[in-house]
C-alpha cells in the first residue's frame, strides 16, 4: 500500500513538473499592424520654375502593412510600404531584449540620432519633418543598435551600413560605405507635465555609393523636399565630391510643463574633402512650441526618450520654426538656405486616428538650381495607424 501512495505521489509530482515547464514555455504572439495617410493640399511659389513643379492635390503617400512577433525575450517585426504604385521595404528587423531596460535590434531599420529619429514619420507634430533632419538624417540603414532605457538615462550605440545596401548586391555597389553613430539623453524630470531633457548625437560615416561612377564612394549627397508629400520638389540639395570622411553632431532639448512643450535640435556636419578641395560644413536646427488646447499635460516615452503621443481625444497647436543650409560659399557649393515657419493643428482623434491641418512658409534661398523664392502651403491630413 505504501509502494501505491508513493508510486502515485511521485507521478503527481511528475506531472506537477510537467505542468510548470509548460507554463513556463514563452508563447508565440503575433500582431498585425498598418497605416493609412490620406494628405490633400494647395501651395504656390513666387518662382514659376518651382510653382510649376508644387501643383495642388491629393495623394495617398503612405500604406503600409506589417507584422510584429514576440517569443520570450526576441522581437522580430516586418513592415511593406506602398505608394505611387510602387512597394518598399521598411522596418525589417530582430530584438533581443536582455531586461525591460536593455535591447539590442538588428536589422534595418531608423537608427537613433537626435529626438526626430525616436518617432515615426506619421507622427510628426508638425505633419512633415523638419528640413533640416531631412538633410543631415540618414532614415532607414542596415545595422545593429544596441539601446539602454534606463530610468534617468537613455543611450544607443550603432553601427551600420549605406542606404543602397538594401537596393544593391556588393558586386553592383562596391565595397558599402559605414558608419557609426551614438545618442546620449539625460532625463532627471520625466512626470506628466513636469518633463525635461537634454540630449547629444554624434556620427561618422565613409563616403556613399553615387549611380555617377566618378562620384561614388567618394562623395555625399545632402538634400531635402519642400514640405508636402503631395509633391516630390527639393528645397535644398548638394553633392560634395572629393569627399573622404563625414562626421556630425546634434545637441537637443525637451521640456513640457503642464500643457506647454517645446522641442528643438541644431545639427552641424563637417565633410573632410581629398585632393586639395576645401573642406565643407552646413548646419541647422529647427524648434517646435506646443500648446494643449484640449488635454491632461503632455507625457513621457522612455522608450524612444520624448515627449509621447497625447491621450486620444487631445487638440494641439505647433508653431515650428526650422533653418538650414546646404551652402558653403567657402567650398563652392550652393545647395540652399531654408527658412521654414509652420502652424498646425493636431486632433487625436482616437488611440488610432489623427486629422492634422498645416499652413507654411518656406523661403529658398542661395541655391544654384532655381532663383530666390518663397513657397506658401495649406494641408490637411487624415490618418489611420494601428
Amino acid at each position: 500500500m505504501k509502494r501505491i501512495i508513493l508510486f502515485a505521489t511521485c507521478g503527481l509530482m511528475a506531472c506537477a513538473g510537467a505542468f510548470a515547464q509548460q507554463e513556463d514555455e514563452p508563447k508565440l504572439v503575433v500582431k498585425p499592424s498598418g497605416r493609412i495617410l490620406m494628405d490633400a493640399g494647395v501651395m504656390h511659389s513666387t518662382d514659376e520654375s518651382v510653382d510649376q513643379q508644387l501643383n495642388d492635390g491629393v495623394a495617398i503617400p503612405d500604406a503600409r502593412v506589417g507584422l510584429s512577433a514576440t517569443y520570450g525575450k526576441w522581437k522580430a517585426k516586418v513592415d511593406v510600404g506602398y505608394a505611387r504604385q510602387a512597394l518598399s521595404l521598411k522596418d525589417i528587423s530582430i530584438d533581443y531584449n536582455f531586461n525591460k531596460e536593455n535591447l539590442v535590434r538588428l536589422g534595418y531599420f531608423v537608427h537613433q540620432f537626435g529626438q526626430q529619429s525616436a518617432t515615426s514619420s506619421s507622427f510628426k507634430i508638425s505633419m512633415e519633418e523638419p528640413l533640416a533632419n531631412q538633410a543631415f538624417f540618414n532614415s532607414r540603414l542596415l545595422g545593429a543598435m544596441y539601446v539602454h532605457a534606463g530610468e534617468k538615462f537613455h543611450a544607443t550605440a550603432s553601427v551600420f551600413a549605406e542606404n543602397d545596401a538594401m537596393k544593391m548586391s556588393t558586386d553592383k555597389l562596391g565595397n558599402e560605405a559605414w558608419g557609426v553613430m551614438t545618442r546620449l539623453v539625460w532625463r532627471p524630470m520625466t512626470e506628466r507635465g513636469k518633463i525635461f531633457h537634454v540630449g547629444i548625437s554624434g556620427a561618422y560615416e565613409s563616403p556613399r555609393y553615387n549611380k555617377t561612377a566618378a562620384l561614388s564612394h567618394s562623395s555625399y549627397t545632402l538634400k531635402a523636399p519642400f514640405p508636402t508629400r503631395i509633391a516630390s520638389v527639393m528645397a535644398q540639395e548638394a553633392t560634395i565630391t572629393d569627399a573622404k570622411a563625414l562626421w556630425k553632431f546634434s545637441p537637443e532639448l525637451t521640456a513640457a510643463c503642464g500643457n506647454f512643450g517645446v522641442e528643438a535640435q541644431y545639427y552641424y556636419v563637417g565633410i573632410k574633402r581629398d585632393n586639395a578641395m576645401p573642406n565643407y560644413s552646413a548646419w541647422g536646427a529647427y524648434s517646435n512650441l506646443r500648446y494643449l488646447i484640449k488635454g491632461q499635460g503632455y507625457t513621457y516615452t522612455k522608450a524612444d526618450a520624448g515627449i509621447a503621443t497625447p491621450d486620444p481625444g487631445s487638440m494641439e497647436l505647433v508653431a515650428a520654426y526650422n533653418y538650414s543650409t546646404l551652402t558653403d560659399k567657402d567650398a563652392n557649393i550652393y545647395g540652399g538656405k531654408v527658412n521654414d515657419w509652420s502652424l498646425t493643428f493636431n486632433y487625436y482623434i482616437n488611440k488610432y486616428m489623427i486629422w492634422r491641418v498645416r499652413g507654411s512658409i518656406t523661403r529658398a534661398t542661395d541655391n544654384a538650381a532655381f532663383a530666390n523664392n518663397t513657397v506658401s502651403m495649406l494641408e490637411t491630413r487624415l490618418q489611420f495607424k494601428f
